[in-house]
């Protein structure tokens, strides 16, 4: 498993580039199925600003499943803001991207943050009461699940 998260990371530029290959023109024909670049005017740029946003998505997901420490959930936050970046670059619609993404993000911002602080709270109760120190403690708390599918599934 180790394996493939490490040749997904190590391939993240090669899939960034990707635009490199795409002809400057408003329509892209592909084995996979057509891409029109209507806002754009041209699906190089389209498939580079849809890679702008994408990659990093796929960083963070890789790095919320593999994660072990007991503040992983803070790369939701993250993550969600990724994904509508990504979803807006698919938007033809939308004329300013990027913009007042944050009051979406606030629902997530406001389960998330508290979530994190009862966490580190509790640490830190138990780390007062009892004789470990914060290493010991993190270890405790981290999940080990026994596979992705697990910890997928863990969240659903």
């Amino acid at each position: 498993m180790g394996s493939i998260v490490a040749t997904l990371v190590a391939a993240t530029p090669f899939l960034f580039y990707i635009y490199e290959y795409v002809p400057d023109t408003k329509t892209w024909d592909t084995y996979i199925g057509t891409y029109h670049s209507n806002y754009y005017k041209s699906a190089n740029v389209g498939i580079w600003v849809l890679m702008m946003k994408f990659v990093p998505l796929l960083l963070s997901l890789l790095w919320f499943l593999t994660c072990r420490h007991w503040w992983y959930h803070a790369l939701l936050i993250p993550i969600v803001m990724f994904s509508f970046q990504t979803i807006s670059a698919f938007n033809d619609e939308v004329l300013f991207m990027d913009e007042l993404h944050i009051v979406w993000l606030l629902p997530f911002m406001a389960i998330v943050f508290p979530s994190i602080y009862l966490i580190r709270a509790k640490m830190f109760n138990k780390i007062n009461n009892a004789d470990k120190t914060l290493t010991e403690m993190e270890e405790e708390f981290m999940i080990r699940p026994k596979g992705v599918w697990s910890r997928i599934k863990q969240y659903f």
